[in-house]
């Protein structure tokens, strides 16, 4: 078997909006890995030309992040090697993070993917450059290259500062509620469109995650999780106390020590 890579989940630990860039939403985030879940990755020798991505996904191949990378990857590179490479190894992934999750699943396996062929096929990308890829296919994807445990993510995604500060035990739990990423955000800015100030920003950057989790409440450390529940009701019964919502999410989560 070749060598295995793990692609980590993510929460985050605050998600507000800052404004909007066309139909996009810029964002000031505070990404922080989960080491304790991650999908594994290995390339794996193959018969047939085509594509082939091994592992449990609801989607088709044309969908997945991964392809979607590849393709990103060749139109950026025009690496022959590349499209060989791929006509004679599978991508195998042994999924341990949930789907539509909030957790960042797809966009850390397509992240993890794109350092995988990077790294074997000694394309000489560097990180800024994988990124910049990345971003062409999901907005969350920049984080994940960088490989920070900790970064506030700022516009859509392609502003990633590195926070220092301490790794926190994140427990998560997924309810099994399939929530539109898309439709969230359309909520938010239909009902609840209030972006923070730029002082407000500041402030957020500059604090620590475990402070922010003692501070703040679910809904004032997340905009997306009022918008969230309002679409999809349900989520309100499996919220447990002192639990935080991720992303958009269906995924909760809460900080180990802040459980003592």
């Amino acid at each position: 078997m070749m060598k295995q890579y793990k692609a980590y989940a993510k929460v985050n630990i605050f998600l507000k909006i800052t404004g909007t860039r066309g139909v996009y939403h810029e964002i000031i985030s505070r990404f922080m890995l989960v080491k304790s879940l991650y999908d594994t990755l290995y390339f794996q020798p193959k018969d047939s030309s085509s594509f082939k991505i091994v592992g449990e996904f609801s989607c088709s191949t044309e969908q997945n992040t991964i392809y979607k990378a590849y393709e990103a990857l060749l139109k950026y590179t025009d690496s022959q090697a590349l499209k060989k490479f791929m006509q004679e190894n599978a991508i195998v992934v042994e999924k341990s993070i949930p789907a539509f999750a909030g957790l960042g699943g797809g966009s850390s396996d397509a992240a993890t993917y794109l350092k995988m062929c990077n790294e074997v096929l000694n394309l000489g990308l560097s990180d800024t450059q994988l990124a910049e890829v990345g971003l062409r296919v999901g907005a969350d994807v920049p984080f994940f290259i960088y490989g920070y445990e900790s970064a506030n993510v700022a516009g859509i995604g392609e502003i990633v500062e590195e926070f220092a500060e301490e790794l926190l035990d994140i427990e998560s739990y997924t309810p099994k509620v399939e929530i539109s990423t898309p439709k969230v955000y359309q909520v938010y800015r239909k009902d609840f469109f209030a972006p923070i100030s730029k002082d407000e920003v500041v402030t957020l950057k500059s604090t620590p995650s475990k402070d922010i989790l003692k501070k703040f409440t679910p809904k004032e450390a997340n905009d997306l999780f009022a918008p969230a529940l309002q679409e999809y009701p349900q989520l309100a019964q499996h919220q447990k106390e002192g639990y935080f919502f991720s992303g958009s999410g269906s995924s909760f989560f809460k900080h180990k020590a802040n459980m003592l």
